[in-house]
């Protein structure tokens, strides 16, 4: 790889030239202290070295890997295996693939997923280089995850009038950043897509649902997570939560937040590892919450009126809770005129199918770094899956030459894309189909 160099409005970034591609890694775009919210940085001093991968949040794999556990080793051994991570409080960072000649290209920003508890921009597959070969410009983001993102506090409140959703606020920042420069790498402001899976496509939907963002990007890619608000992940208000922090706190012998805060990071997770082996709720306590700011009242409400945006929704034929995901993100779709597919082509090289975000390597063109013996037609949907996301990253329509018509939904109608082992058409998944897939499989087993 050879080193480029380009001049910014933040100053000189140092970047890399691989196959076609230019590649800015480890990018930072804000600057937060523990539990206080981000600031954006606006300028570089000297050269930036932007050729290596940045710190991911600290988050409990850091310490705790828990490769005992079938599910953590089946994700470790599809999206983290032989990845060097280095964990850092200092994290909020992003990577920036671009095509060679960039001039006014779309952009595509990705926000990973992880439960809001872990992940990091560094995963296979977050590699842009095949749709910088289709001319978008693919950014992924680091935030806050865990106890850094989403602890709440009565002492943050009156420090800043809000509370929680670091994590969240992480997000914003980097979006609003991306608006602003993505220009100096070629990139149109103008066209911006937010893409996300998981937890990520569950954040997305948060930032849809808060009209203090209309015009901030065009239109959203929502993988395993679109719509998804059933009464369990549902954010509660955000003094709901903090009983759960306050006892952690009791456990380490912290009496206030500043203790909190300079606290030694291992001890921190160490503490917040600890409570999740005692308490059943942690999923609760640990993910975004209403703070009046960033989601603004009860999803239920708010999600009969989301951001006048074009929306694509995916979900796979073993994903979570399938038949419920299946049902609202269908609803969702229905209800927004948007594009849905159903990814129906089991893994090969096991018998866990479909398995939530097994649709990432298909997005990114990550097939061949993976230890599955994918075979000729996964390659051939692969292909199909990026030209769509291209095309739909253009001009909000995801339709072109050499590929089946994929009808939107409207008029009230459900129309899906089956991206299926026989072929890809329009094809609606059987929900009890769904429902003996999730019977079948259980979690995902290594």
């Amino acid at each position: 790889m050879d080193t480029i160099i380009i001049e910014t409005s933040l100053g000189t970034v140092a970047g890399r030239k691989t196959d076609g591609c230019l590649e800015f890694l480890g990018i930072p775009y804000a600057k937060a202290e523990r539990f206080r919210y981000a600031e954006s940085i606006e300028h570089f001093e000297g050269v930036l070295d932007a050729t290596e991968y940045g710190n991911a949040c600290p988050q409990y794999r850091q310490y705790f890997p828990q490769l005992d556990n079938p599910e953590r080793l089946f994700y470790h051994r599809e999206f983290r295996q032989g990845i060097p991570f280095h964990y850092d409080e200092d994290c909020l960072n992003l990577n920036i693939f671009t095509p060679e000649n960039p001039d006014h290209c779309p952009v595509a920003v990705f926000i990973h997923g992880g439960g809001f508890n872990s992940g990091s921009n560094a995963e296979e597959p977050f590699r842009g280089y095949e749709l910088a070969k289709r001319g978008i410009i693919t950014v992924f983001i680091n935030y806050r995850v865990g106890i850094f993102g989403y602890l709440t506090h009565a002492d943050i409140q009156k420090e800043y009038g809000r509370d929680g959703n670091f994590g969240l606020d992480d997000q914003l920042t980097a979006l609003k950043w991306v608006k602003r420069h993505i220009a100096d790498f070629g990139g149109d402001s103008e066209n911006i897509t937010v893409c996300g899976q998981s937890a990520g496509a569950m954040s997305i939907q948060y930032l849809c649902l808060n009209h203090d963002n209309a015009g901030l990007f065009r239109r959203v890619l929502m993988m395993s997570g679109a719509g998804l608000f059933p009464k369990f992940a549902s954010p509660r208000e955000a003094e709901v939560t903090r009983e759960y922090w306050l006892q952690l706190m009791d456990s380490i012998g912290c009496t206030s937040l500043e203790e909190l805060r300079s606290l030694d990071a291992a001890a921190l997770l160490s503490a917040a590892q600890d409570l999740k082996g005692r308490r059943k709720d942690t999923l609760y306590n640990t993910m975004p919450v209403i703070d009046g700011v960033l989601i603004k009242g009860h999803i239920d409400e708010l999600i009969h009126r989301p951001l006048p945006v074009g929306y694509m929704i995916g979900y796979t034929n073993t994903d979570l809770y399938a038949p419920l995901m299946a049902y609202i993100g269908n609803r969702f779709g229905r209800d927004n005129n948007a594009y849905i597919y159903y990814f129906d082509i089991d893994a090969p090289g096991d018998e866990n199918k479909a398995f939530h975000s097994s649709d990432l390597r298909y997005l990114f063109g990550r097939l061949e770094q993976s230890w599955r013996p994918y075979g000729e037609r996964d390659f051939e949907v692969s292909k199909q899956m990026m030209d769509y996301l291209a095309a739909y990253c253009r001009s909000g329509n995801p339709n072109g030459p050499g590929r089946p018509y994929w009808q939107c939904c409207h008029d009230g109608n459900v129309n899906i894309l089956r991206f299926g082992a026989d072929r890809t058409a329009e094809e609606k998944p059987s929900l009890a189909k769904l429902a003996r897939n999730m019977i079948q499989k259980g979690n995902p087993k290594a």
